[in-house]
């Protein structure tokens, strides 16, 4: 199935609480639940005032659906062709 990074602009994401980070976690899981078992959420990376968060999902139709949802933004949705890390140069 394929994966997608949404980027997700969050003015202030760096300085979330854990608890406001628990709190958007539990409301993701939730809506994922909702939506059913053929969306996945893999992990999320927080930055200053962006989330990019990894997804897998059969489209890019139903990863806006969860945003929508669950009151995200998804300013950029990019299926991902492939990956490569350190080892891939072995």
């Amino acid at each position: 199935m394929p994966k997608f990074v949404i980027e997700r602009d969050l003015p202030g994401a760096g300085e979330l609480s854990p608890e406001q980070l628990r709190s958007i976690s539990q409301k993701s899981n939730k809506v994922i639940a909702d939506l059913g078992p053929e969306i996945h959420w893999l992990h999320s990376y927080v930055t200053d005032d962006k989330l990019y968060c990894v997804y897998v999902a059969p489209d890019e139709d139903i990863i806006l659906e969860h945003a929508r949802c669950g009151g995200f933004p998804a300013n950029k949705v990019t299926r991902l062709a492939t990956m490569i890390d350190p080892s891939t140069g072995d």
